[in-house]
Parts: structure tokens; C-alpha cells; sequence
């Protein structure tokens, strides 16, 4: 019998995915997983009507949700299965919920992850794990991760823990949502959950629906890897050909089979804009119980990281600030309740240059050119002067080759004082007399700055 039919058995001798299970999830966990706390944000608050909690699930030992899932699997494997050791793939957090597992239980464990993972997830891995575990950094992806993992589980007969296409774990995530239902007088009205393989949406989603199914559920995946999205419009899985790494916690090119069964079972739609159905700007949400599934930019989300830090002093992750991203695009009945789920916590310090910059980008004070200057005295300070507003800056500028005597190309990098400043900035450019090229955002061109 092959590995995949072997695994479709197991998946049909387990439980279904429900609220009970969901229970018993939470039963098992009990004493090792934290009750996070719920927190009113008051800046989100007064800036959408609604009473805007967060789900602090990065102040899990892990610092994500993702401990939730894999101790819920692990601790019900057969003393065999222990006995085989396990083994995962994952792009950090999952990691770490099954290296904590390990060792609290005493199982030896081998941890997949992609090469690019930044290191404070991977040294945190090793911290959490000790000796029972073994760190492999292989491919640039999570699925290239995944199938190394099945690779070790087909040559050595180990236990595979996945990190969201198995119901164990999805129950395990769903253990979120009846705390949430614990921690409110009443059932909010919405609920936005990150996506990433689909485990956690999964199981919030199935509880919340048999629990309190007057609740909007709102799954919010990166733009750049929006794989359930195009499950959903496909009708299946699909594997996306190409996909952002940047917000590495979803960053999954295909979804899980467990996962979609239950989203597209449950009503989930994809929210359209336009003639592009996986682009979403405006959801609304005043419809209760609707279940809607979108996505939002990569530089919205890394402005929701920097104003989370900012302002509730939240250190956020990429996927941990999505459902904050996503609430700028939200309509939300004023007074409502509101809970976003902040995923995780587990983000490299190295990495706010790159999160400053996509930030500064989306919200439309970053940009570059272009610039030739004339091969003649005064160019650059004629460009200083008439070209430059008063609270403009220049943050590159770099010579590329020059190719004649006339002209002397530069890549320039200009931080305005104010969005709205690019319509003048471009009229200065056109009467300067100098030649310049804007480098869009997507192009070819601009794909070499970021």
C-alpha cells in the first residue's frame, strides 16, 4: 500500500473535525498551553467604532499557537509511534511547538525548515527542544521543507507531526476559539483569524460555527501566498507556482486537504474586487455569521507590525500581525466586538530594515528613479534644490555604469514628507530637464531593491 493511501486510512479512522473534539483538545493541553489573554486596543478601537480585542497568542511559551496543535497530536500518539521518533516540517513556529513536545515527553524528534527561516526561530527551536531534537535547514521554502520530511518518514519509519493537514492539530488550534467564547460575557462579532496552511482557520472556524455561528469569521492570507484563497476559487487545492516568502509563518503554496474540506464546508467565499477574485480591499462585515476569506498586501502588514510595536508595545511577526492588517480594509458595524488573532511573536530583530522599508513603500513614501544627470557642473545640487521638496529626502543614491560622455545615470531613493507629495515631485522631475524613470513597484527593475 503506498504512503498516501496509508495516510488517507489513518485520516478516515480519526475523528472528525468538531466542536467536541475541539473540547477534548483543549482537556489534553490544559496544563501545558497558557490562557492568553484577550486586549481591548484602544487605538484600533477608536479608529474602526468596534470594541477591537487582541488575541495574544504570542504570549504562548513559544510565542504562537502553534504549541496548541502539535502537543494535542503528539500527546496521543501510540507508544510505537513515540517509540519510531517524529519528525516535521515547518517554517519556525510549528518547530518549535513540536520541539517543546519533545521534550517535555521525552521523544526524539527531526525538525525540517526552510533555509531562509531567520535564525532567532531557529535558535528558539533548539532552546525548546535541548537533545531531543535535530534541526535540518533545507530549500527556500516550506514545501521544499515538507518534502524532505516525508522523505525521512518513508526511508526511517518515523511519526509525522504536520503542522496543519492532519485533524489533530487543526482541533488542537481550535482550542483558540473556546477560550475566546470563555473570555467574552457574549460572542463577538467578529473574529479575523491569520491564514496560513489552513489548521488554525480550520478549527477556529468549525467551533466558532457550531458555537456561536452568529460570528463573521474573517481568514486573512499574505497576498503573496494566498493558497486557500485560490483553493477556493479553483475548487481544491492548488499549487501556486510562485510565491513572497517575506511573511515566512504563511508563506504555503498549497493548502492542506483538511483544512480546505472544512473551510469550503463551512461557507467559506472569496471576496472579490473587480474582476480579480483574489484581491479583496473592502469586506463587509455586518452580515452575522458570514464567512469571508481575503487578503492583504505584504506592506500592509508590515505597517501593522510597526504600529502594533509602536503603540501597544506588541512585538508581531509578520503572519501575527495579519488580522491587524486586515482591519484596515474591514467595515465593521460600530460597536461591535472584534477579536484579531496575533499569531505569533517570533521575528528576527535583523529584519525590521526590510519591514521599515515595504512599510514606507505601501503607504506611499518610498520611492525610487532613474536619474540622468548631465555630465556638468551643478547637476546634483540643481537637483537638490529644484527637484526635492522641503521635507524630502534622499535615502539611496548610487551611480550605475555611466554609458556615454553626456549622461551619468543613478539609482535614487526619495522618502517624501507626505504621501500626497509624488504628483508634485514627478511635475518637478518632468520641467528639470534631467531624463528620469520611475521604477514601479513589481517590475522587473524594482524587484532588485527589495
Amino acid at each position: 500500500m503506498s504512503l498516501s493511501r496509508d495516510v488517507a486510512d489513518l485520516q478516515d479512522s480519526r475523528p472528525a473535525l468538531t466542536a467536541d473534539e475541539i473540547d477534548a483538545a483543549a482537556k489534553r493541553i490544559s496544563d501545558v498551553i497558557a490562557a492568553t489573554p484577550l486586549q481591548v486596543s484602544e487605538r484600533l478601537s477608536k479608529a474602526t467604532g468596534a470594541t477591537v480585542y487582541l488575541k495574544r497568542e504570542d504570549l504562548q511559551v513559544v510565542r504562537s499557537y502553534k504549541l496548541r496543535g502539535a502537543y494535542n497530536l503528539i500527546v496521543q500518539l501510540t507508544e510505537s509511534e513515540r517509540a519510531a521518533g517524529v519528525v516535521t516540517a515547518s517554517a519556525g513556529n510549528h518547530a518549535q511547538g513540536v520541539a517543546f513536545a519533545c521534550k517535555a515527553m521525552g521523544i526524539v524528534g527531526r525538525i525540517y525548515v526552510p533555509a531562509n527561516t531567520p535564525k532567532q526561530k531557529r535558535d528558539r527551536i533548539l532552546v525548546h527542544g535541548g537533545d531531543f531534537v535535530e534541526l535540518i535547514a533545507i530549500g527556500n521554502t516550506y514545501d521544499a521543507a515538507a518534502a524532505a520530511a516525508h522523505e525521512d518518514v518513508l526511508r526511517t519509519g518515523a511519526t509525522m507531526v504536520p503542522p496543519f493537514d492532519d485533524v489533530r492539530t487543526a482541533a488542537g488550534q481550535g482550542t483558540i476559539a473556546a477560550e475566546i467564547l470563555e473570555q467574552l460575557d457574549d460572542a463577538p462579532n467578529t473574529v479575523i483569524v491569520p491564514v496560513g496552511g489552513g489548521g488554525c482557520i480550520a478549527g477556529v472556524a468549525t467551533y466558532l460555527r457550531e458555537r456561536a455561528p452568529q460570528t463573521s469569521i474573517i481568514g486573512v492570507e499574505p497576498a503573496g501566498a494566498a493558497s486557500m484563497t485560490a483553493a477556493l476559487v479553483a475548487g481544491g487545492p492548488v499549487t501556486l507556482p510562485d510565491i513572497d516568502p517575506f511573511v515566512d509563518g504563511a508563506a504555503v503554496r498549497r493548502i492542506g486537504d483538511v483544512p480546505y474540506a472544512a473551510v469550503s464546508t463551512l461557507g467559506a467565499r472569496v471576496v472579490s474586487h473587480g474582476s480579480l477574485p483574489l484581491i479583496a480591499t473592502s469586506v463587509p462585515t455586518n452580515e452575522a455569521g458570514e464567512f469571508a476569506m481575503i487578503h492583504v498586501d505584504e506592506g500592509a502588514i508590515c505597517t501593522a507590525m510597526l504600529d502594533l510595536y509602536q503603540h501597544e508595545g506588541v512585538i508581531a511577526e509578520p503572519a501575527g500581525a495579519l488580522s491587524v492588517a486586515a482591519l484596515h480594509g474591514l467595515s465593521v458595524a460600530p460597536g461591535s466586538t472584534v477579536v484579531c488573532l496575533v499569531s505569533g511573536g517570533n521575528n528576527d530583530v535583523s529584519r525590521y530594515g526590510e519591514i521599515l522599508e515595504r512599510s514606507l513603500v505601501h503607504l506611499g513614501l518610498k520611492h525610487y528613479f532613474l536619474v540622468n544627470f548631465p555630465q556638468e557642473p551643478g547637476a546634483l545640487r540643481r537637483f537638490l534644490d529644484e527637484v526635492l521638496g522641503p521635507d524630502d529626502d534622499i535615502t539611496l543614491f548610487e551611480y550605475v555604469k555611466r554609458n556615454n560622455r553626456e549622461t551619468g545615470a543613478a539609482l535614487v531613493g526619495i522618502e517624501l514628507g507626505a504621501a500626497d507629495g509624488l504628483s508634485a515631485l514627478l511635475e518637478r522631475m518632468a520641467t528639470s530637464g534631467m531624463v528620469v524613470e520611475r521604477l514601479e513597484p513589481g517590475s522587473p527593475a524594482y524587484r532588485y531593491l527589495t
